[in-house]
């Protein structure tokens, strides 16, 4: 009896090992109806629901109130700069770069992150310095660089605001205005910025039409060969984490540290949070710095496994090996199926002037 198990438990180990081949033109296994939940370390699919932390509940008076905050130019020091000026839903919830412009036309080093699906993140910021979307909130206004205020005197200017004031109180049952309640109201709104339809999201629940052979041909691609769910993986396609591509400065500008200046480790030289890739078509340039101008740029860097001269290139960026008929497949799996349909978010508008409080 001993035997037949032992026998028996044997089969079952060989015929459950994967089979693999050396030969590097195999192609991907294609995605079925089976296999489509399972791609990645995580499971992909649709985005699960945003979890508020406890001490900010979601409520629909902060989330409006957090929605006019974000799109109020005089949370900066010169009445001229938003939140929404670097993170426009009309871009992608980023903007134009290649990197960022702030009060007195001031570039910075680097480009906006999106916000949208930001709430998925555990760290915020390129460089994760943030730990969560409340502190995150708080960094920009005081930045010199971005809106160029100080907390003291943003806080000074909305108790200065009759409406402001009633409205913090309706949601936070006290005065005077603090930098926290700014931070948590902002945050609530962001937390509602989710990308939850693409074609992609609609293909995964089953309409096998919502996307095109080319871009079911793309999937496969971006679940195999193409080796890009080694960090675009999970519903959000980010991995969260912090690593070096290899990405050169753009000209005249030194070698940024990224996740190193926050971390001191020697490891993280370089190296960069994964951004999502839902939404990607709808804000180039890409990378940190805006030094890929396109999509295409972007699977150029990655074909060829990362930049050429880094010597803290991350060990997942490895040559691909694709033809050009796959590099076109997996660029068009990111342009048109990642792209979300939900006009909540795709077609989100600012609040006017005239709407913010007085």
């Amino acid at each position: 009896m001993y035997l037949r198990f032992s026998f028996l438990l044997i089969l079952i180990i060989i015929f459950s090992i994967p089979a693999y081949s050396a030969d590097s033109t195999q192609s991907a296994p294609p995605i079925t109806a089976i296999n489509i939940h399972l791609l990645g370390p995580e499971r992909v699919g649709n985005q699960p629901p945003v979890l508020a932390p406890v001490d900010n509940p979601q409520t629909a008076a902060k989330i409006l109130l957090g929605k006019k905050l974000y799109f109020d130019t005089r949370l900066s020091k010169d009445n001229t700069i938003s939140c929404a000026s670097c993170h426009s839903p009309a871009l992608g919830w980023s903007d134009a770069g290649p990197t960022s412009t702030g009060i007195d036309n001031q570039k910075g080093g680097r480009r906006a992150p999106p916000v949208s699906n930001s709430a998925y993140s555990p760290l915020q910021f390129w460089d994760g310095r943030a730990p969560s979307l409340e502190e995150q909130a708080k960094g920009p206004v005081a930045n010199p660089i971005e809106m160029g205020n100080t907390h003291e005197v943003m806080i000074r200017s909305l108790n200065d605001i009759p409406g402001y004031v009633e409205e913090f109180k309706a949601v936070f049952g006290t005065t005077p205005v603090t930098v926290d309640q700014v931070a948590q109201a902002i945050a609530a709104y962001e937390r509602t910025i989710v990308t939850t339809d693409s074609p992609f999201d609609r293909y995964v629940r089953g309409n096998d039409d919502a996307l095109t052979p080319l871009e079911k041909k793309g999937l496969e691609i971006f679940n195999g060969k193409g080796h890009c769910t080694a960090c675009h993986w999970g519903s959000n396609f980010s991995d969260g984490r912090f690593h070096n591509l290899g990405v050169k400065p753009a000209a005249g500008e030194k070698p940024d540290e990224g996740r190193y200046a926050v971390t001191k480790n020697a490891n993280d030289m370089g190296a960069f949070k994964t951004p999502t890739v839902r939404d990607a078509a709808a804000r180039p340039p890409y990378m940190h710095n805006g030094t890929e101008k396109t999509l295409e740029d972007v699977m150029a860097l990655y074909h060829r496994g990362g930049g050429d001269d880094d010597d803290n290139l991350d060990p997942l960026m490895v040559p691909l090996g694709l033809s050009q008929k796959e590099v076109k497949a997996l660029v068009a799996f990111v342009k048109r199926a990642m792209t979300s349909l939900n006009s909540s978010v795709a077609n989100e508008q600012p609040i006017p002037k005239s709407q913010l409080p007085e």
